[in-house]
């Protein structure tokens, strides 16, 4: 399979989830995107078209933390602080979107560490 193929083949996997998921102010979207280098999440409201909070392995918050961590762990972090983000807020149950991704790696440990930071999904 090609790299178009297989980029294709998530943007339709994504577009299958998104059918069944979307995020409303009771209940936000948890998106993950998950690039060959950093993880990015946000807590999104799908019927304002906002972003309530949101995280990457950019931020400077944990930027000096990821220094010289694997990929896995710093979706933890990520993880951790966007739930931080989204309780800061008020937020505190979300609907998980994983884009198309295979709930595993990244994007389960970005999940589960979410969930032990006090997130409910």
């Amino acid at each position: 399979m090609t790299k178009i193929d297989t980029r294709l083949a998530r943007k339709r996997r994504h577009a299958r989830v998104r059918d069944r998921v979307s995020g409303r102010g009771t209940r936000p979207r948890l998106c993950v995107f998950r690039s060959l280098k950093y993880t990015y999440a946000q807590v999104i409201d799908d019927s304002m078209g906002y972003t309530l909070a949101s995280a990457s392995s950019l931020d400077l918050e944990i930027r000096d933390r990821i220094a010289g961590k694997t990929k896995t762990e710093s979706a933890e972090l990520v993880g951790s602080l966007v739930a931080q983000r989204a309780l800061d807020r008020g937020i505190n149950r979300v609907a998980f979107d994983r884009a198309g991704y295979k709930y595993h790696g990244r994007v389960k440990a970005l999940a589960e560490a979410a969930r032990k930071a006090g997130l409910e999904f």
